[in-house]
Formats: C-alpha cells, sequence, structure tokens
C-alpha cells in the first residue's frame, strides 16, 4: 500500500501506538489501515453418496479439480455464500447446510469455511467458473488433481466421518503444498 484510502496521502509502515505490529498509517490523516485475512466458503454437496466436483476454468490451479467455494462478499452471510458459490460455480442448489470446516491457511492469510450441505436435485451444470461438473463417489475422487490442500484435508476428514456416521465441526491449520 502507497497511499491512504481515506485522504490519498502517503502512508509508511509502522507499529501504531498500543499495537503489536507494523500497519500502514497514513501521514496525513494518522488513519490506520488493517490488513486481514479472507475468508473463503465453500461446500461438500452430496447426493446419493456422492459429492458435486468442479473442475477450475480460472486460475489458480486451472482445469483441477475441486469443490464450489469462493470468496465471502461484504454483506453476506456464511451460509448465504457457500449456496452462491455453489450456484455460480456448479448452478447447483444446496439445501440442509451445516458447518463442517474450519481452517486456517496463514500461509496466504485466509480462513476457509466449510459447509456439508444437500443438492436439492440432479440439476446442475458449469457455471462461468467450472469447465466441468460431476458427481463423485469416494474412490472416483482424482485426489492428485484436487486444487487446493485444503480441499483434500477436509474431504479426507469427511469420507473418515462418514464411515462414524457422525460429523463433527474440524478445525485444522493447513500447511502449504
Amino acid at each position: 500500500m502507497k497511499y491512504c484510502s481515506n485522504c490519498g496521502a502517503r502512508v509508511t509502515a509502522r507499529i501504531p501506538s498500543g499495537d503489536d505490529r507494523p500497519r500502514f498509517v497514513c501521514d496525513t490523516c494518522q488513519a490506520i489501515h488493517y490488513e486481514n485475512p479472507n475468508i473463503v466458503v465453500g461446500s461438500i454437496p452430496e447426493l446419493d453418496d456422492r459429492i458435486l466436483f468442479c473442475r477450475r476454468a480460472i486460475r489458480p490451479r486451472l482445469g483441477k479439480w475441486t469443490i464450489p467455494a469462493g470468496y465471502l462478499e461484504n454483506g453476506e452471510t456464511l451460509v448465504e455464500a457457500a449456496k452462491r458459490e455453489a450456484f455460480e460455480e456448479a448452478r447447483a442448489k444446496l439445501t440442509e447446510l451445516m458447518p463442517y470446516a474450519l481452517l486456517n491457511l496463514t500461509f496466504v492469510n485466509q480462513v476457509y469455511v466449510i459447509f456439508r450441505g444437500r443438492l436439492s436435485d440432479h440439476d446442475y451444470r458449469p457455471g462461468a467458473e467450472s469447465s466441468e461438473v460431476k458427481l463423485l463417489a469416494e474412490h472416483e475422487i482424482p485426489w492428485d488433481d484436487l486444487a487446493f490442500s485444503s480441499i483434500r484435508e477436509a474431504l479426507k476428514r469427511y469420507f473418515i466421518d462418514r464411515r462414524k456416521g457422525t460429523f463433527p465441526l474440524h478445525m485444522a491449520d493447513i500447511q502449504p503444498d
């Protein structure tokens, strides 16, 4: 950051009084500009013991497989974001959303919130960000071709939990690939 979004003057990275880390501070109006992690919201869309996957048509990880997920928008709840992302990426409608995993990705300043949800029907197709969508059983998942380590970790836990018949809320710190 070079300029203050409040007044347009130059900013300097320094530790403000009473703080414990460097922040961008405006040299003119003294506004402190905080940088916080992005929240990514996604879902594990279930139907007939299979999960809906999307092949990415955008970067990063173009051509890799993932579950519907994306950034939380201002003014949006977590559930609204999960439903919106499923619709945007797979034209899928979700019901019965339940929180499933909270994943910290400190290396990219993100927090993932993943829900379990039911597909309301078999009416799904690729959205603008997906080149292909399909329902996959556990043995059909292209584990080596998944886009993100966070999704791989959540899905591994999901299948263990599904065999047990119980789905606790998971929290984990994800490391880079």
